[in-house]
């Protein structure tokens, strides 16, 4: 033979790679997917968060605040209320000032199951800050929210 692949080998080459590369996908999908199907349904106990909220008012950004908290999640015995407390450092960038700055943060919230298709819940954040005259402050944020299921 010259060396020239027929027509049916070359299809039977390009068939073997496709087949290749299909496999090497199935088995990165099957990869990421394993945590999911072999973890349980529930985990009371430490975790970390992190969380960046960036914000662009008018379409245009003006500064981000990422998150590292360490927390702790539970429920009560009877499962109807869930709770979680969680703090650490926040990285404040502004970027008028192009500066980034490091503050302390932290959260507490809570879920209460009203029904089975209905649960409400409540959180209280805080950031430290600096006023206009210097003095160490706490910013306090909250929401309140219901969950509806279908």
């Amino acid at each position: 033979m010259s060396g020239v692949l027929s027509s049916a080998g070359f299809f039977y080459a390009h068939a073997r790679q496709i087949k290749t590369i299909m496999s090497i996908k199935s088995t990165i999908a099957a990869a990421f997917a394993a945590p999911f199907l072999l973890s349980s349904a529930a985990f009371a106990g430490p975790y970390v968060n992190v969380e960046a909220n960036a914000s662009y008012p008018d379409g245009d950004y003006t500064g981000a605040t990422t998150d590292l908290h360490v927390g702790f999640e539970g429920t009560t015995s009877e499962g109807k209320v869930a709770y979680y407390i969680q703090g650490g450092p926040a990285f404040q960038h502004d970027e008028a000032a192009d500066d980034t700055e490091t503050e302390f943060s932290g959260k507490v919230g809570a879920s209460i199951g009203v029904s089975d298709d209905l649960s409400v819940y409540a959180e209280v954040s805080g950031i430290s800050n600096e006023d206009a005259t210097g003095d160490d402050i706490v910013d306090f944020g909250g929401k309140l929210g219901a969950k509806f299921l279908f």
